[in-house]
C-alpha cells in the first residue's frame, strides 16, 4: 500500500471512483494486524485505489472526518465518504465491503 498525503486522498475522492484510505499509527498492535489484512485485500482488488497514512501526520483528515480511533478505513465512492470502518473483522469482510461497485 502506498503512503498517501492529504492531497492524494483528496484527488482520489474527487475522481468519483471508489477509493479506500487506511489510517493507522505505528505503535498500534491492532493496526499491525489491520495492515496485513489491507495488504491482502489490495492484492485481491487491484482496480481499487488504496492508500494509507499515519494519522499523526494528517491531523486535518482526522479532524474533518471525526476519526475516533485507529485503525480506521475511510471509503469514498462517487466523490463522497460512504463508509468509516473501525472494526476490520476479517479479510472476507473487507473484500466484500470494498468490491461493491468497483466492477
Amino acid at each position: 500500500m502506498e503512503e498517501w498525503s492529504k492531497e492524494q486522498w483528496d484527488t482520489a475522492v474527487q475522481s468519483g471512483e471508489k477509493a479506500a484510505f487506511y489510517l493507522y499509527t505505528p505503535m498500534c498492535g491492532t493496526c499491525a494486524v489491520a495492515s496485513k489484512m489491507m495488504t491482502i485485500v489490495e492484492q485481491l482488488l487491484p482496480q481499487l485505489q488504496v492508500g494509507k497514512a499515519n494519522i499523526n501526520f494528517i491531523e486535518r483528515i482526522a479532524f474533518d472526518n471525526k476519526i475516533e480511533s485507529v485503525p480506521c478505513l475511510l471509503v469514498c465512492d462517487g466523490g463522497k465518504l460512504t463508509e468509516k470502518v473501525y472494526a476490520f473483522q476479517s479479510v472476507p469482510f473487507l473484500y466484500e465491503l470494498l468490491k461493491k461497485s468497483i466492477d
